[in-house]
């Protein structure tokens, strides 16, 4: 049903104390997932978040490209091998991660934000050593276990009004390159500047006290029962890292942090700018 003019009035005021209330703040978005290889959801995605720049909240987007690594592999001739939900990388693996997260998904992002009004700035963690990175285990190869984030070239960026757009590859001293995992990496970065909210994006509605049970979402979650549900086996499988990563980034300082259904146009904006919300939020 089209909106009239009044009901687009009356959303916008709806939205207005939720745009006081971020306007000048800092949100961090993970992004990846289905949201990212679907071209009318990505598109959905770059609205919202060229919007939220624009209404003058402080938005910083850091990405994975699982899917588009595994793409690149297979047309080289390289098996995908995963271990613990973690990618195994060898060096020529690390090579290909970087030449995919770091080039050609940065900057198409990068460039689809400027095409729906934002001013986008791609990095990766490389840049100026803004991550950096040891072995997480020696049977990944070089997964890293991020050592240290200088959140200095983001706050720059925010600064001078442009998005920070940021590829999960790290370094270290000695020149080694690292994949790092997105979430975590998103989870750290929020907790660095500390962040008004992080906003976890993943192709289910949230979090579920029944995994098999839609109506079982869990609206308002503290870090203290989260990480009770981890205990007790509710929260299993590909969920513990990401939930482990979301009660990581309230105990830095994060105010809020969301897990929310990418795979629905316009989450982000549902999320932040209405009454209704989706999804999971912690709280400390």
């Amino acid at each position: 049903m089209e909106l009239t003019n009044a009901g687009r009035a009356e959303v916008l005021t709806q939205a207005l104390p939720y745009i006081q209330k971020y306007s000048g703040k800092i949100v961090v978005i993970k992004y990846g997932g289905n949201a990212m290889i679907n071209d009318e959801l990505k598109s959905a995605v770059m609205h919202d978040i060229a919007l939220l720049s624009l209404i003058g909240v402080k938005v910083v987007l850091v990405h994975g490209g699982g899917p588009e690594i595994s793409s690149m592999l297979s047309r080289v001739g390289k098996e995908s091998v995963f271990c613990d939900g973690l990618r195994v990388t060898d060096k020529e693996t690390a090579e290909i991660v970087q030449m995919v997260l770091a080039g050609k998904t940065n900057k198409d992002l990068v460039n689809l934000l400027g095409r729906t009004g934002g001013k986008a700035i791609g990095l990766c963690g490389i840049d100026g050593q803004m991550i950096t990175a040891k072995v997480l285990n020696s049977k990944l190869g070089y997964v890293g276990e991020i050592t240290n984030i200088d959140t200095k070239p983001i706050i720059d960026l925010l600064e001078r009004g442009y998005i920070p757009v940021i590829s999960t590859v790290g370094c270290d001293n000695e020149g080694n390159v690292y994949n790092i995992n997105a979430d975590t990496a998103a989870a750290y970065i929020a907790g660095q500047l500390k962040a008004e909210s992080f906003i976890s994006m993943t192709d289910i509605s949230g979090l579920m006290r029944d995994k098999d049970d839609p109506t079982s979402l869990i609206k308002k979650i503290n870090v203290s029962e989260a990480a009770l549900l981890i205990k007790t086996g509710v929260i299993a499988g590909g969920m513990i890292p990401k939930v482990e990563c979301c009660i990581e980034a309230i105990r830095q300082g994060v105010q809020k942090v969301f897990i929310i259904d990418g795979r629905i146009p316009h989450a982000i904006l549902i999320e932040t700018l209405t009454d209704e919300g989706i999804g999971t939020m912690f709280i400390g």
